[in-house]
Formats: C-alpha cells, sequence, structure tokens
C-alpha cells in the first residue's frame, strides 16, 4: 500500500487541484495498483472551506481534522494514521505529475534497497514558470555535504519507504519553518538518496500564505537544525562542514540584524561565529 499525505491549511483555493493531482495518476487508475493506496487530508485547523471540499470525494480521500498545531504536526499525524508500506507527501499547494507515482514506484521495485527516491520539479511563481539557480542542482547518493546550504529535498517530490521514518525518526514540531530542511539533514545523513532528473511535480509559490513569506531570517532556523544536527554521530569532516555553515548562515544573519538596528540580535550570531569558528576575525 501507498499512503498520500496532504498537510493543508486553509488553502482550499489550491486544495482540489492537489487532491486531483494525486487521483489521476496513472500508477492509482489501474485496477491492479488503486485498491491497495490511501489519501489522507490533514486538515490542520482550517477555517475555510476545505473539510467541504474533501467531503465530495467520498470514501476515495480520508479526512482528518486537529487544531491549528503547524505544518509538522499535521505531517506527523498523518505519519500515525497511514498504514501504506511505502509514504508519499503532498503540499496542499503543490501538484503530482500524472506518472510521478508510476515512474518512481518502478525505481523502488527496481532497486529494492533504495530507501527514498526524489525528483526534479518544475517550478511556478505567481502563474510564471521560473527557472532553478544552479545552487538548487540535485544529486543522488549520499548527500549530506549537498543538504546544508539549502533545502535541497522537496517532500512533495519524494517516495519513502515506511522503514525511512522508524530509522531517522518523524518531523521536528519546534520547528514552524524549515522543518523540511533538518528533517532533510537527517534523511542525508542516514540513506542514500536516489534522484531522477525526470519533473514529476509543479511547486506553486509566491502566494502570500507561504511560510517563507511569513518569517524573516529563515537561516535562524537553519542554524538551529545545524546545531542540532551536531548531535548526530557525524564523521569528523561531516561536523567540520556543519560548522562552517552555521558560520556562513550566522555571517548573514549578523548583517541583516545591523541593517535592521538589531544589536542584541546581532550579537547572539556573532557569539555562534565565535563558537564555531575561533580562527575567524570578526568585525
Amino acid at each position: 500500500m501507498i499512503s498520500v499525505i496532504i498537510p493543508t491549511y486553509n488553502r482550499s483555493s489550491f486544495l482540489k487541484e492537489a487532491i486531483d493531482s494525486v487521483l489521476d495518476q496513472d500508477y492509482f487508475s489501474s485496477r491492479k495498483n488503486g485498491s491497495a493506496n490511501e489519501i489522507w487530508v490533514i486538515d490542520d485547523g482550517s477555517t475555510d472551506t476545505t473539510k467541504d471540499i474533501v467531503f465530495t470525494y467520498n470514501n476515495r480521500v480520508n479526512y482528518h481534522f486537529q487544531s491549528h498545531k503547524g505544518v509538522s504536526a499535521a505531517r506527523n499525524t498523518g505519519l500515525r494514521l497511514a498504514k501504506g508500506q511505502f509514504i508519499a507527501f503532498l503540499d496542499s499547494d503543490d501538484l503530482w505529475k500524472k506518472n510521478k507515482m508510476a515512474v518512481q514506484m518502478s525505481l523502488m521495485r527496481s532497486l529494492p534497497k533504495t530507501m527514498v527516491c526524489y525528483s526534479e520539479e518544475t517550478w511556478i511563481r505567481k502563474g510564471v514558470f521560473v527557472n532553478p539557480k544552479r545552487k538548487h542542482r540535485k544529486y543522488s547518493g549520499w548527500i549530506f555535504d549537498k543538504v546544508l546550504p539549502l533545502c535541497l529535498i522537496s517532500l512533495s517530490s519524494a517516495l519513502f519507504r515506511r522503514e525511512v521514518f522508524d530509522k531517522i525518526g518523524i518531523f521536528d514540531e519546534d520547528f514552524p519553518v524549515c522543518e523540511d530542511y533538518d528533517f532533510g539533514i537527517r534523511l542525508a545523513h542516514h540513506f542514500p538518496l536516489h534522484f531522477t532528473t525526470r519533473s514529476l511535480i509543479v511547486k506553486r509559490g509566491g502566494h502570500h500564505d507561504q511560510l517563507s513569506r511569513k518569517y524573516w531570517g529563515m537561516d535562524r532556523f537553519r542554524i538551529k537544525a545545524l546545531q542540532k544536527a551536531l548531535r548526530l554521530d557525524l564523521t569528523p569532516q561531516q561536523a567540520e562542514k556543519v560548522k562552517r555553515e552555521i558560520v556562513r548562515k550566522s555571517m548573514i544573519l549578523v548583517q541583516g540584524f545591523r541593517k535592521r538596528n538589531k544589536a542584541k540580535e546581532a550579537e547572539a550570531y556573532l557569539n555562534l561565529i565565535e563558537k564555531y569558528d575561533s580562527f575567524k576575525e570578526v568585525k
């Protein structure tokens, strides 16, 4: 069984298209594969018409409502409810292309030791196609060092074996944003990843309620994830790369806080720089 988990919060304008993109999968539409799958919409406290939209699908889509706790809590609820041996997530503002699950299940079956595969993405911002920058290039294999600069793995593009979560745990609910960055670090530390260059999802951005637009200074949360990563069983080389990334991101934040005349906040990150790079002269 494949369990598809769609966390959502007040995104009724996007939700139907997201659900339809799952139901329209070539893989699910075949009689052979369609009966052994489930879709969970986890409503994280919506006050719009989310529930009404889901109920139009009758028993094809499962619905769970909870008080507003954030996207990590919604995904974790989905994991507790899911029965599948394979787990896939879809953010409610993203879309799957029709062949996503067929391509990834074929990969998983041909590579039985692969625990997770993810794909290239098509980006749309405010209705306009956007080309990813060079820094967004994705990789296969042991990619721990590649996931440190930025969040490289889109959860909407990934397919996981259930055992992944038994090994590395669930999403950290202490992160209001960058929870996927924290999860990606743990994932890349424990497993090699299989990447397919085929674009299998559409990521829609630029809307006002994106979490990345709600919080200034996202590197604050990435640094928190990097400090947490130092508690993993890292090699000396991995630990050094994590510390260097903490220093790099802290320097960016120091500049940002100084521009905003927030000396106290800047001082906190200057202290981190001194802690993790005692040879760097800080001015």
